[in-house]
C-alpha cells in the first residue's frame, strides 16, 4: 500500500507511536499505532530456576503487603508499571529475583511503611529476630527524620 505519514506522536508513557497516514491513491486518512516489541524477560530464581517475568505476580505480592492499608489500586498499578519498565530498561534477557524484590521494596518504602516492613519480612531471609528488629529501628529512624524535615504550619 502506498501511503505517507502526515503526523507522528509518541504516547505519554513512551511505549507506542501514533501515526496519521494518508493513502496516496485515494486520499483516505487513517491512524496506525506502533508498539515497541520487547523481548521476554526471564527471572532467575534463588534456586537457579528460570521463569518468565510475571507482572501479575509482582502485583499480587505488593497487594498482599498492602492488605488493609490505605493504598489504592492505582498507586500499586503505577508502581508495578514503573518496576517492570525499569527491569526492561536495566536488563537484556535475565534478571535475578533479588533485583525484583529490591525494586518492590524501594517502591513500598515510599508508598506505605507498614507494607514495606511486611514485604521485607517475607522477601529477605532473616537469620535472627535481631536482624528484623534492626530493620524496624532503621525504619523508625527514617520515619522520625522525615517528620522532622517537614515544615510544620505555624499555630
Amino acid at each position: 500500500m502506498d501511503d505517507k505519514v502526515i503526523d507522528s506522536r509518541t504516547s505519554k508513557d513512551g511505549t507506542c507511536i501514533r501515526r496519521r497516514r494518508e493513502c496516496l491513491r485515494c486520499g483516505y486518512r487513517y491512524t496506525t499505532y506502533e508498539q515497541i516489541e520487547r523481548m521476554e524477560l526471564r527471572v532467575v530464581k534463588r534456586d537457579g530456576m528460570h521463569e518468565a517475568l510475571n507482572r501479575e505476580k509482582i502485583m499480587r505480592g505488593m497487594m498482599k503487603a498492602c492488605e488493609k492499608r490505605p493504598v489504592s489500586m492505582d498507586q500499586l498499578d503505577l508502581a508495578v508499571d514503573e518496576i517492570v519498565a525499569a527491569l526492561h530498561a536495566d536488563h537484556q534477557r535475565e534478571v535475578p529475583s533479588t533485583v525484583i524484590g529490591m525494586k518492590v521494596i524501594e517502591k513500598l518504602q515510599n508508598i506505605d511503611s507498614v507494607a514495606y516492613i511486611r514485604y521485607v519480612s517475607v522477601c529477605r531471609q532473616f537469620r535472627t529476630v535481631d536482624e528484623f528488629i534492626e530493620l524496624l529501628r532503621r525504619s523508625e529512624l527514617r520515619s522520625a527524620n522525615d517528620v522532622l524535615q517537614r515544615k510544620l504550619p505555624l499555630e
